[in-house]
């Protein structure tokens, strides 16, 4: 129940955080938000507030927010349609129903010959005095279809009137905010637990390992090795890695006397048989109080490091050095959150912070269907000075849903295979 608990914390809120920059900078740009969603497939939860309905869906395996013009969701009435239309005060139409049964004190019933909702915003056609009339439309009309109640979209607030730089803005923003999430997770992680200090402070020694033979203990402070001093734990495990068979002369501090010790780290070999130095000891980071400062810093550094290492590791994926089989999906993950929550809080939130980094950078790239291929497309109708064809992009963007949806199939049942066969 932990583990389900977190997973569900920890990827609602990079979803959310995600969701929430699209959210934000649509209303920045006046676009019309049509739904703000949390989860996939059937609504568990829904309440509107203004012009945008905000929903809790019950898979918890991604959201979205849908935009008025974005999803080709402008409501048109075609000739001759049989309409109810409810005015306002000032005689300007503030509900137009197309269910003809619909009963209404102050009901107006019209065949329409004409309609603009979106630029001038008007309907004409005939009363039931076979008259023609024509009416105002107020911004905020609602069109009523069994039951479902649809706002109009003014042209002018519908994603695709805004400028380039407004969209490509609002579709990064999504990712942008990822970064962020992981930065400020990161900032809280340091002032909570501290900074490592990364001091070679031996944490345990393993027994019977090549450490506990030579005299190694539980709390020597390593200060030289061969006879260079050093300070760090990382320089301790490099020389140790590269000194396979080889003899180390070490310098340890023990309850303030120095204590010299000698032996040669045991040879193993990795998966792709790259030889590599063990002597069998343990550690864990020291960590000293942070001020705000110290914490924003390592916070960045952290965001950059995370950054670099996952282009890395992606450019080893398109070279070929990482396979498929490398990849994880949401069964990889929860396994992963599993292990990582029974190491305590702080390796969880650095978890989270990984993820969120994850996630923006999965979407920022250059593939149909995901931020960057819109991105990509947005690009180019700078250069190209006109959009492309809306068909066109929407036909590139559902073949890159398609290969993505098997994408994860493929991945999941590795992670199915790897974890429980």
């Amino acid at each position: 129940m932990q583990t389900v608990i977190a997973f569900i914390v920890i990827f609602g809120s990079l979803v959310f955080f995600h969701e929430l920059g699209h959210f934000l900078f649509a209303k920045r740009a006046g676009i019309m938000v049509r739904e703000f969603a949390i989860g996939m497939g059937p609504k568990i939860f829904g309440m509107t507030k203004g012009d945008t309905l905000y929903t809790l869906r019950l898979l918890p395996i991604g959201g979205y927010v849908r935009m008025a013009g974005d999803d080709l969701d402008t409501v048109e009435l075609q000739p001759g349609y049989r309409v109810g239309l409810i005015m306002n005060e000032d005689n300007v139409v503030e509900k137009i129903i197309l269910n003809q049964n619909s009963q209404h004190p102050n009901i107006l019933f019209m065949e329409v010959e004409r309609a603009d909702l979106e630029h001038d915003l008007w309907i004409e056609g005939y009363d039931e005095d076979e008259k023609l009339v024509r009416y105002n439309v107020s911004r905020t009309t609602v069109v009523v279809e069994n039951g479902k109640e649809t706002m109009i979209a003014p042209y002018d607030r519908q994603f695709n009137a805004k400028t380039v730089g407004q969209r490509a803005m609002t579709i990064f923003a999504g990712p942008l905010f990822n970064f962020i999430l992981a930065f400020f997770i990161f900032i809280v992680a340091a002032l909570l637990q501290g900074i490592p200090t990364y001091e070679p402070i031996i944490t345990e020694v393993v027994d019977d390992g090549i450490a506990q033979m030579a005299g190694m203990q539980a709390g020597d402070y390593v200060k030289e090795l061969n006879g260079q001093p050093i300070t760090t734990w990382q320089e301790l495990s490099k020389t140790v890695n590269e000194s396979y068979g080889k003899k180390i002369d070490m310098v340890v501090e023990r309850d303030g006397k120095e204590v010299a010790l000698v032996m040669t780290p045991k040879t193993l070999e990795d998966e792709k048989g790259k030889k590599y130095g063990q002597i069998g000891v343990m550690y864990q980071t020291p960590y000293e109080k942070a001020s705000i400062v110290q914490s924003v810093q390592l916070a960045a550094e952290k965001t950059y490091d995370t950054t670099i290492m996952i282009f890395q590791l992606l450019g080893k994926l398109v070279t070929g050095q990482l396979s498929i089989d490398n990849l994880s999906g949401p069964v990889g993950i929860y396994k992963t959150t599993e292990a990582v929550a029974a190491d305590g809080i702080f390796y969880l939130m650095h978890w989270a912070g990984l993820l969120s980094i994850n996630l923006g950078i999965m979407n920022l790239l250059p593939l149909p269907a995901l931020d960057g291929g819109r991105l990509l497309f947005f690009g180019y109708e700078a250069v190209r000075g006109k959009p492309i064809d809306r068909q066109k992009e929407g036909l590139v963007h559902l073949v890159g849903i398609v290969l993505l949806m098997i994408l994860m199939v493929v991945v999941t049942w590795n992670d199915i295979q790897r974890f429980f066969f």
